[in-house]
């Protein structure tokens, strides 16, 4: 059983096809500079998945397109609507597209993948799998904003969450970890990389989580400003003159790391601090202070942490980040053991100090495979069968 993953944005087409019995990755890539100039681009989105659909046939990943048991989209925003995968039919696509709004940079693009693969294989199952719904278990004294009621019944202004394929798929793992049914275990789980969010999770629901109506809110991030006063935007539209648009570019896109320090790779960043640049030693700081904040926060919202779980390319790869967020916690039941924080690995592990109640992991993400599961059980589910041993 062959299943196709598809991650499509607005100027490229990431995909992985997957064997499902057993799980392994038959073939990954990615077909860019769609839309833009120069005689290798991609003309549009259909020129792009020929490209990947050639791919996948001239390496014998596939015959054709009808040998697929399914195709997963990942999505961006799902709002209310969508609490699990769906199959995609033409009320999915308008619900997508009404979507649009809340994440402008990321719905169109997966919109225009989507409607590719549908034109391209019609004959082929097609599920949506959205970052956003994972979270949909939050409650409402999580997901609300203190603002007017009249704008969460009209516009649906409130918190929605990210990442969420990425926090299903290592809380699910650490309970594999643990030896432990996911039910029975609270996590907090935290998403590092470009792009930052934490969970707190409970009997495996989230509960809560750091990004809100869009990805801007939260943890400090490569680009991103994280959690910021209200007020700051209209104080910069006054004192520089910037209009709405470019308030939202110089936050989403010049602020984080990049804003502190002028680097948004911490590698860089960790790079710069070594040669005694004080603006990257800050940018780490406030990294890792914000992370501790969090961290403190939803274990104060759980009660009781059993695990805490690094993820991402700075969770997984990043002992100093990993060092710096635990630390001055022993009195919350964590700290991390110097030599298995520091040991480098690409398995998932354990790197609590002994004795101590917290659980600290590392577990490598892999959002492509858990939108290829959340696929393969939506199909069985939608069709009432085992589907093809």
């Amino acid at each position: 059983m062959k299943l196709l993953v598809l991650n499509s944005g607005s100027s490229s087409i990431k995909y992985r096809l997957f064997r499902m019995e057993p799980i392994s990755v038959l073939r990954a890539g990615v077909v860019d500079r769609i839309g833009e100039p120069g005689p290798s681009a991609a003309r549009d989105h259909g020129e792009g998945f020929g490209r990947v659909m050639a791919d996948l046939s001239d390496s014998g990943a596939i015959g054709d397109a009808a040998s697929l048991f399914g195709i997963g989209h990942r999505v961006v925003h799902g709002g209310e609507r969508f609490r699990e995968p769906v199959r995609v039919d033409h009320g999915t696509l308008d619900a997508i597209r009404a979507m649009i709004p809340f994440a402008p940079l990321h719905n169109p693009g997966n919109l225009q993948g989507i409607e590719v693969a549908l034109a391209t294989c019609p004959g082929v199952p097609q599920v949506a799998v959205f970052d956003t719904a994972f979270h949909q278990t939050m409650p409402p004294r999580a997901f609300h904003y203190a603002l007017p009621r009249d704008l969460y019944d009209a516009h649906r202004v409130r918190r929605y969450g990210f990442h969420g394929t990425s926090h299903a798929y290592v809380a699910r793992r650490a309970a594999e970890l643990l030896g432990k049914p996911p039910g029975s275990l609270n996590l907090i789980t935290l998403h590092l990389g470009n792009g930052a969010s934490a969970a707190a999770i409970r009997e495996g629901k989230s509960v809560d989580t750091s990004m809100g109506m869009t990805p801007l809110e939260g943890l400090i991030m490569g680009t991103r400003c994280g959690d910021l006063d209200p007020a700051v935007p209209f104080f910069l539209a006054a004192a520089t003159g910037k209009d709405p648009g470019e308030i939202q570019a110089l936050l989403n896109e010049e602020s984080g790391l990049k804003g502190i320090c002028g680097a948004n790779d911490m590698r860089e960043v960790h790079r710069r601090a070594a040669g005694g640049d004080s603006s990257a030693s800050l940018a780490i700081d406030m990294y890792c202070y914000r992370i501790r904040k969090y961290i403190g926060a939803y274990t104060a919202v759980l009660g009781r942490v059993d695990a805490l779980v690094f993820t991402g390319g700075i969770g997984e790869n990043d002992a100093e980040v990993r060092r710096r967020a635990c630390g001055g916690m022993e009195r919350l039941g964590i700290a991390v053991d110097e030599a298995r924080n520091g040991s480098p690995s690409r398995e998932p592990r354990e790197i609590q100090r002994g004795g101590m109640p917290v659980k600290v992991l590392v577990i490598p993400t892999d959002e492509e495979l858990e939108i290829a599961l959340q696929t393969v059980a939506c199909i069985r589910k939608s069709i009432g069968a085992e589907g093809p041993r």
